[in-house]
């Protein structure tokens, strides 16, 4: 594979470095006199893996292709443009993006015009953009999580020059503000409130592939959601890799707390958060979601390992005492309030005690839910360069018992629902069944019910009749 010198490919070693520069702040868009108008008469299909900030992303990406003119399909078959919004979190992402990647290869050989993109947290990554370059021709264009402001120069370069365009910044990063945007949801939405993370725990490429951390000025953020409320959004989740560090690397007069309060003062029903980083939840935080009945009683508090050691190796900053001691402090002081965890198994060099203590922490907190992996190597990152001494056959039974046990509980906790009346934001009907609805609790518990009438985006009181591993069962009343 022949280099372009025209290419900007991702550099890690760029990527990790930080600054005290201020974060540049750029409010305007605009598109190029030669790039309107070039979706005229074409559609575009985004495909999404990953977070809620790609979710997000992609409602960038619609919305800055809906400015160019084009049309959103809901199928790649019919699209003139296909865009791949990558995440980078675990290799079986990976994986599925070539996967996809290669499955359209036909349309690109039954359409030479269209233009197959790849974006996102993977091209941010120095051995995954050289195999799409030299593996994958059908891939004309390659961005990174800096540069989607760039859209319509990079289509126009592609669809009216024939050039293969590969342009991603290894960068800290900006904030840009007054992007279009193409809303998925019609009554919950996502709100980036910052950007990027300066955490860097050993086993995650995010701060590489995000940039460093960098907040959305809180008038901007509370203009957002007093928009999102005009236009009848009943749910708003407030983004960010690491929200309660929210406002540090801007003033240190301002922090997640007291943004969430504003945010439930303008009045919006439901207001959610998401992703919080146990070092920096504090006491105010617990406050202010144990005030406000707009504010959910469910927090998402990322364990990760329930050993200390291991926790001091991912470079996670807190040990297995500060953690609990926190998880009890949110049970005791916010009602009802549900919590879900992460947790990675096998880490390298895990021992059988260490596990044991994973599972114990595990046994203790009975999490509402948990989201489970076993460690994923990635390329850059110092927990990749560590050396592991636990098979794949071990880690593989250690999961399956870690699940087991999370399973149990989390059965436990639902059949305790069981005829209790909930309210629930109903987000629409089944597939199999117009009679059949389905939607989340304020404690974010899935909700598959029976009713009449019933239109997405309404409350609507639930009697629970079953409680699920990983739902409830109920009706309307």
């Amino acid at each position: 594979m022949k280099i372009k010198p025209e290419w900007m490919l991702p550099d890690l070693e760029a990527a990790r470095k930080r600054t005290k520069l201020p974060t540049p702040r750029i409010d305007s868009f605009i598109i190029p006199e030669e790039a309107k108008w070039i979706g005229r008469n074409k559609k575009y299909y985004i495909s999404t893996y990953g977070c809620q900030a790609n979710e997000r992303d992609s409602e960038t990406l619609a919305g800055i292709l809906d400015a160019l003119g084009f049309e959103r399909s809901m199928e790649p078959d019919h699209a003139d443009v296909i865009l791949i919004n990558t995440c980078a979190v675990r290799q079986n992402a990976t994986d599925k993006v070539l996967g996809e990647i290669g499955n359209f290869k036909r349309f690109y050989y039954e359409n030479k015009d269209l233009v197959i993109g790849v974006c996102g947290c993977m091209s941010q990554e120095e051995g995954f953009v050289e195999n799409l370059l030299s593996k994958y021709p059908q891939v004309r264009l390659i961005f990174g999580t800096h540069n989607i402001q760039n859209l319509p120069e990079m289509l126009y370069s592609v669809i009216h020059e024939g050039k293969r365009v590969v342009e991603i910044y290894s960068k800290e990063g900006e904030v840009y503000e007054n992007l279009p945007v193409h809303r998925f949801g019609k009554f919950k939405a996502w709100v980036n409130i910052m950007y990027g993370c300066d955490k860097f725990c050993t086993y995650c490429i995010v701060p590489y592939t995000r940039g460093k951390q960098r907040s959305r000025t809180m008038e901007q953020i509370l203009e957002e959601v007093r928009e999102l409320k005009e236009q009848g959004y009943k749910e708003i989740t407030l983004l960010g890799q690491n929200v309660n560090a929210y406002g540090k690397d801007i003033d240190p007069n301002i922090n997640f707390a007291t943004l969430l309060e504003e945010c439930a003062k303008i009045g919006i029903p439901r207001i959610r958060f998401t992703t919080s980083h146990p070092w920096d939840f504090s006491d105010d935080m617990i406050d202010v979601i144990a005030k406000y009945d707009n504010v959910m009683p469910f927090v998402h508090l990322p364990l990760q390992s329930g050993d200390s050691e291991i926790l001091r190796m991912m470079g996670r900053r807190y040990t297995r005492e500060s953690y609990m001691e926190l998880f009890y402090k949110i049970k005791e002081r916010i009602p009802n309030v549900s919590v879900s965890t992460d947790i990675i198994v096998g880490f390298p060099n895990e021992t059988d005690e260490q596990f044991e203590n994973t599972i114990k922490v595990m046994e203790e907190c009975k999490f509402d839910n948990a989201f489970t992996f076993i460690f994923s190597a990635r390329p850059g990152t110092p927990a990749a360069r560590m050396k592991d001494s636990i098979d794949m056959e071990t880690k593989s039974k250690r999961l399956a018992r870690l699940n087991k046990v999370w399973n149990a509980y989390a059965l436990e906790k639902n059949k305790a629902y069981e005829g209790r009346i909930v309210e629930v934001l109903v987000d629409g009907t089944s597939k199999k069944d117009d009679h059949v609805y389905s939607g989340y609790t304020d404690t974010n518990k899935l909700v598959n019910f029976t009713g009449k009438d019933i239109k997405p985006g309404q409350f609507v009181k639930v009697r629970i009749k079953t409680g699920k591993t990983f739902s409830l069962d109920g009706e309307a009343i």
